[in-house]
C-alpha cells in the first residue's frame, strides 16, 4: 500500500504543472501557430493564471490553513483550461471585457462633455 500512495502523491504533484502549465504553453503555441479564435482562450488563461498566482503569492499564510487549497486551485485551473469548458474565454467576456467596456463609456461620456 505504501507504494501506491506514494505513486498517487506523486502524480497528485505532478498533475498541477502539466494542467497550469505544460498544456498551456503547448497550446497557445498551436494557437499562435494556427488559430486566431484559439487565442481568445489562451491570453485570457495567462491573465487569470498571473492574477491567480499573485493572489495566491499575497494570501499564502491564510491559503496554507486551507488544507484542500491546492485541490480547488487545480479544479479552478481545469475549468479555465479544458478546452470542453474554455472559462478562461468566459470568464474574460463576462467579467473583465464587461468592465472594459463599461470604464471606456464613462471615459468618452466625459471627453464629449
Amino acid at each position: 500500500m505504501g507504494h501506491l500512495w506514494t505513486f498517487i502523491t506523486k502524480m497528485h504533484s505532478l498533475a498541477g504543472p502539466a494542467l497550469m502549465l505544460l498544456y498551456p504553453i503547448y497550446a497557445s503555441v498551436m494557437a499562435i501557430e494556427t488559430s486566431k479564435i484559439e487565442d481568445e482562450q489562451w491570453l485570457p488563461y495567462w491573465i487569470f493564471y498571473s492574477f491567480l498566482t499573485l493572489v495566491e503569492m499575497l494570501l499564502r499564510p491564510l491559503l496554507q490553513w486551507i488544507p484542500i487549497w491546492y485541490d480547488l486551485k487545480l479544479v479552478l485551473v481545469a475549468w479555465l483550461v479544458l478546452p470542453r469548458f474554455k472559462g478562461a474565454a468566459f470568464l474574460y467576456q463576462k467579467l473583465v471585457r464587461e468592465q472594459l467596456m463599461k470604464h471606456a463609456e464613462v471615459v468618452m461620456k466625459r471627453k464629449v462633455h
